[in-house]
């Protein structure tokens, strides 16, 4: 079988940070439903671009878009950003949930996802996944104690600003234990 083309590690940051930049200006300069409406169509136009180069979409980000659709279009038609505001909790929730479903049916999903970067020892998936489970569980709260006591243009900020370097560096934190959990791929 062959491998599935990778995108560059920039541009799939790009195409992954992109849609988000988009709407943070796009709600600076003209509000919250014309940068909802601006990032529906950046997250497309990622999904569309990482089609093309890798002929294949990833699980998460498909994930991510049908959720940014859905939710976008609600806060669109009826004119209520609370859709919009709602939707990082949902998407957090249903990692943390498929993460977490993953473990109790011996599935380690992280393992599945991240085979072709890392190659971790069953002990080293558990670890990290249950660490991304309340992570992301962590993230769904956050995403509620903003929206709900700050105003919008702080919660646009607190996504791009707060949550992505959080995201970051909680990703390089997990650096010792894949070295620790790290085996030799058998090729």
């Amino acid at each position: 079988m062959a491998a599935k083309k990778q995108l560059n590690p920039m541009l799939k940051l790009a195409l992954d940070i992109g849609p988000l930049v988009l709407f943070f200006a796009a709600n600076a300069k003209f509000g919250i439903y014309a940068a909802t409406g601006a990032f529906m169509a950046a997250v497309l136009i990622a999904l569309a671009v990482s089609y093309v180069l890798t002929r294949h979409i990833a699980i998460m980000p498909l994930v991510t878009a049908a959720i940014v659709l859905v939710f976008g279009s609600l806060t669109l038609i009826l004119h209520d950003d609370l859709f919009i505001k709602l939707k990082p909790t949902i998407i957090y929730v249903l990692f943390a949930g498929t993460l977490l479903g993953g473990l109790l049916f011996d599935k380690p999903f992280l393992g599945i996802l991240f085979d072709q970067m890392f190659h971790l020892t069953d002990e080293g998936w558990r670890k990290l996944t249950w660490r991304w489970i309340f992570f992301f569980f962590t993230l769904a709260i956050l995403n509620e104690i903003v929206w709900r006591t700050q105003t919008t243009d702080f919660w646009v900020s607190f996504k791009l600003f707060a949550v992505v370097p959080l995201t970051f560096l909680f990703g390089a934190l997990q650096y010792p234990l894949l070295v620790k959990y790290s085996v030799e791929k058998k090729d």
